[in-house]
């Protein structure tokens, strides 16, 4: 195994796309980890001089260079693993999660969010993070917990005949999940698209509720180190994750109904893998023993993930 690291610079970030096109920036092995640095915020969401805040190398020339496009997000990326062609799964172990800036944003915008009726205007806050407590400060003076951090949108490149895709809408290939389950020590598995698989990360989230109803989290740069495996022959639909102590099925749908539908089969068809179960039977224990959690409500498509403790799936059934 060998640790690489890359760096978030203009020649490394694309800014609001995903798309199989795209050389990659960095080449490793089945089996490798290596560290991300991410950079989170448009030109508009910068902080003003007189805030204070450091803002970091390569940030503003990532916006000075960079090819501006149709989403928000910037991606560090792409990481081409060897070996990964259309059908195997990539094997994503989220083993370390760090803070790298003093502030974070949270948006509001007209038209957007789940209430854009009640809340019409523009709002956009820059929030103080204390790294070494580990904390936010919003503007009423009340803090929250920094325990948790995570990407909100990463994964794989999407088929070539998908073409180019934004980075708002999470689909088949992972992208803007925002599922804050996808913490530090889990692994995600990812369908493979492409040769090399593609891998990018970005979107940090200092911390975020389930939904992300007003429209972000607070937004922020995050340092990942990560574990790049490859699982040959094992094609998957849509990513699913796994935690030391429970397994998650995700789906994404413009009709959280739908959503919800496809994550539940989705779980419904990982217990029978794991243990044997005939899915009627997985149907009922998913009733009793599994959570359906609306993952965001904000990103075009809306997610839903199926959440089952590990303690609960039965032995192999023979």
């Amino acid at each position: 195994m060998t640790h690489h690291t890359l760096a978030a610079t203009p020649d490394t970030v694309r800014w609001g796309y995903w798309d199989a096109g795209i050389p990659p920036v960095l080449r490793v092995e089945p089996g490798d980890t290596v560290t991300i640095d991410t950079l989170s915020g448009e030109p508009e969401d910068m902080p003003e001089p007189a805030n204070g805040f450091t803002i970091l190398p390569g940030h503003r020339e990532v916006h000075q260079r960079g090819q501006r496009g149709t989403g928000p997000h910037f991606l560090t990326g792409p990481i081409h693993v060897a070996g990964a062609v259309p059908g195997d799964v990539l094997a994503v172990t989220i083993l370390d999660v760090a803070l790298r800036q003093d502030w974070g944003w949270n948006l509001q915008m007209p038209l957007l969010g789940t209430l854009p009726e009640d809340f019409p205007a523009l709002r956009r806050l820059h929030l103080p993070i204390d790294r070494e407590r580990k904390i936010v400060t919003l503007p009423w003076g009340q803090t929250l917990p920094l325990s948790a951090p995570f990407f909100g949108n990463f994964g794989v490149a999407p088929p070539k005949d998908w073409g180019r895709q934004d980075s708002i809408r999470p689909r088949a290939f992972g992208g803007n999940m925002d599922n804050k389950e996808l913490t530090a020590g889990t692994t995600v598995y990812f369908p493979v698209f492409v040769e090399g698989a593609l891998f990018s990360a970005g979107d940090g989230h200092a911390v975020q509720g389930d939904g992300e109803v007003c429209l972000t989290a607070v937004e922020t740069a995050l340092t990942g180190r990560f574990a790049l495996n490859l699982l040959k022959g094992r094609s998957l639909k849509l990513p699913r994750a796994e935690k030391p102590d429970c397994w998650i099925t995700m789906a994404f749908d413009e009709d959280l109904d739908d959503a919800a539908k496809q994550a539940l089969r989705e779980m419904i068809r990982l217990i029978g893998e794991l243990s044997g179960l005939k899915p009627q039977d997985a149907y009922t224990l998913c009733s009793l023993a599994a959570d359906l959690r609306v993952t965001q409500m904000v990103d075009g498509n809306k997610g839903i993930h199926c959440v089952l403790p590990k303690r609960c799936l039965p032995a192999r059934q023979a």
